[in-house]
């Protein structure tokens, strides 16, 4: 018969908990953990409303970014750079594949719909083979949409490309997860399929396994540390009481499939995942993440800000004004929600600082306007303080400037040194 108790121990002895200065002699400001984040927004924007008037010293919000204002000092936008290898050149159709599969990696897709799939590997995972070895787990990739690492989704593209932002190497992409409930037991499960099951099945929340060990640990810590943890515990529990909720509402399903912890609102399923990246790395289970919001492509309505029309129809604007009001709208529906993800790292304290402050999270798309299919000046954020990053301007890159020479820069502020990043020519140093 299992032993219950031998099993609270090995799960409480598992749960990933944030760095308390009590528990550790307080380090300083620089020496915490720099944390290195992706978040991919699909189709393009509307352009007149999502560039700023100013320049640097003035605003850099615009209609579009105004969801940022209380984070504005924590965030720059960048302008001026490109994704060359995201252009046909010679390839033909195919933007929205090529915007996905170049926008980490820097390089060329193979046009295939077949097997032998060819990009390269993306920053994200140049990062994670150097630092990975620090944390658990060596990178986290996380999406809404469903995997697909085969077919033929654009022009002749294979829906690898489409589907994954981030290539382990140059044939293997990094499949990213969109279970909420898979990711929390990633983040926090004992690590054994077998013993998170069961606990599932006493219909226990993970920190009722972990009570006893949390009052000890409340005894360890000074009092100023106190709030922090019961904090940390409380977020803890309200994802997982929102994926509880969402896995109720969802049909019965035979026991040996997966469990479904997808929220049936878009906006929640966003949010879920956003607070877990946050917990990821307020407990420095990973230092490296990387989060696809929708494919390029998406044809994803919007319920929750009353746009019913498709995305990526719409984005094929054709300057009708409707359009563009629409398309503007859905532009701030997740600026809105990254604005959120940006507070909560500012809320949570670090060593003098936030969690923002030992962060670089770069926001944006592999396509600029969606009407267009241009993949120059693309619409780029840079928000925090991490690695000495200067926030709170508009940057603007000399003409031609590839992306990857901005993702040169965060390496080396991360201490990884490579020679280039796909197309990269050099390191952008104005950041």
């Amino acid at each position: 018969m299992h032993n219950r108790r031998t099993f609270l121990r090995g799960l409480a002895a598992t749960l990933a908990m944030p760095a308390l200065p009590s528990l550790r002699a307080a380090a300083s400001h620089a020496g915490h953990p720099l944390r290195l984040g992706f978040i991919y927004i699909p189709n393009g924007v509307n352009i007149d409303l999502w560039r700023p008037d100013g320049t640097a010293g003035n605003s850099i919000l615009s209609p579009t970014l105004s969801p940022l204002e209380k984070v504005k000092h924590r965030v720059s936008v960048l302008r001026g750079f490109d994704h060359e290898k995201a252009e046909p050149n010679g390839d033909g159709a195919g933007d929205h594949a090529r915007a996905n599969a170049t926008f980490l990696t820097g390089c060329q897709a193979h046009k295939t719909a077949g097997a032998d799939i060819r990009v390269g590997e993306s920053v994200d995972q140049i990062a994670a083979r150097a630092i990975g070895h620090q944390t658990r787990l060596s990178s986290l990739e996380l999406s809404t949409d469903p995997p697909r690492s085969s077919g033929h989704c654009d022009s002749g593209y294979s829906c690898a490309y489409q589907f994954n932002l981030s290539w382990i190497d140059e044939r293997t992409p990094a499949p990213a997860e969109r279970d909420p409930r898979l990711v929390f037991e990633k983040l926090f499960g004992s690590g054994d399929a077998g013993e998170d099951k069961r606990r599932r099945a006493y219909q226990k929340s993970i920190l009722d396994f972990v009570n006893d060990e949390a009052k000890r640990m409340r005894t360890r810590i000074g009092s100023e540390d106190r709030p922090k943890l019961d904090e940390y515990l409380t977020a803890v529990r309200d994802v997982e009481r929102r994926i509880e909720r969402a896995e109720k509402f969802r049909s019965e399903v035979p026991e040996d499939r997966r469990p479904d912890g997808i929220p049936q609102s878009y906006r929640d399923h966003i949010r879920m995942m956003f607070d877990l990246m946050h917990l990821a790395f307020q407990t420095d289970t990973t230092r490296v993440t990387s989060f696809l919001l929708a494919h390029d492509g998406s044809n994803r309505t919007f319920p929750e800000i009353d746009v019913h029309s498709a995305h990526h129809e719409i984005s094929h604007h054709r300057n009708d004004p409707a359009k563009l009001e629409a398309i503007g709208r859905i532009d701030r529906f997740y600026v809105t929600e990254l604005a959120r993800f940006l507070e909560r790292l500012d809320s949570t304290e670090e060593g003098g600082g936030s969690l923002l402050d030992h962060s670089m999270i770069v926001y944006g798309g592999g396509i600029a306007d969606g009407n267009r299919h241009n993949h120059d000046d693309l619409p780029l954020l840079l928000a925090g303080g991490g690695g000495g990053l200067r926030p709170g301007r508009v940057i603007t890159a000399p003409d031609g400037t590839p992306v990857t020479n901005l993702y040169q820069s965060l390496l080396r502020r991360m201490d990884v040194r490579v020679d280039r990043v796909g197309d990269s020519t050099g390191v952008f140093e104005d950041l």
